[in-house]
């Protein structure tokens, strides 16, 4: 079983990213990410009001603080202000696996900013927390996230038919998985 410990937080860097823990600091990105129809088009949750935003920042804290999981915000080094998130959560310890999710600010977008992020991220998932395979579930029409797993060789293992209920619509689930590969 692992036995997570994201106490310190880890602090993840890049040539042009500091990936770092979320705060109500970043509330009003976090909540502009949040809101923002393009960015959050392929993911399957309703937009928030300021004070789910406030709840949702409280409780990816509290998934860090009970080692159950870790969320980063994802940010420029010049200014330190968030861009996006990178996490992994639905951690299953028994099975040393975990779900990885991202998002970015649209301004942001074909700048490999989320490649080098979760290039790290994977990394760490694998190094430290010690996962054996690590899963993402996306929107089959997402077709940019789908060329970033794929960049780091994820393999698509399933194909839901309409398994999500979202804004009163059924939508399909591709699910891309990677493992850890042998030393």
């Amino acid at each position: 079983m692992l036995k997570l410990n994201f106490d310190p937080f880890p602090v993840i860097k890049t040539d042009r990213l500091v990936l770092r823990r979320m705060t109500l600091q970043d509330l009003d990105h976090y909540y502009a990410l949040r809101t923002n129809v393009v960015a959050m088009k392929h993911i399957d949750q309703k937009m928030p009001t300021l004070d789910e935003t406030i709840e949702k920042i409280q409780k990816v804290n509290e998934m860090i603080n009970m080692n159950d999981g870790i969320a980063w915000a994802v940010c420029l080094n010049s200014d330190n202000i968030m861009i996006g998130t990178a996490s992994y959560h639905r951690v299953i310890k028994e099975h040393h696996r975990a779900e990885i999710g991202y998002i970015l600010n649209p301004d942001f977008w074909k700048k490999g900013i989320i490649s080098e992020a979760l290039e790290k991220v994977i990394d760490y998932g694998f190094k430290t927390m010690n996962l054996h395979t690590i899963e993402a579930q996306i929107d089959p029409e997402n077709l940019a996230s789908q060329k970033v797993l794929e960049k780091f060789k994820f393999v698509r293992e399933a194909y839901y038919k309409e398994n999500f209920l979202v804004n009163g619509q059924f939508q399909d689930t591709a699910v891309y998985s990677l493992i850890c590969p042998k030393s």
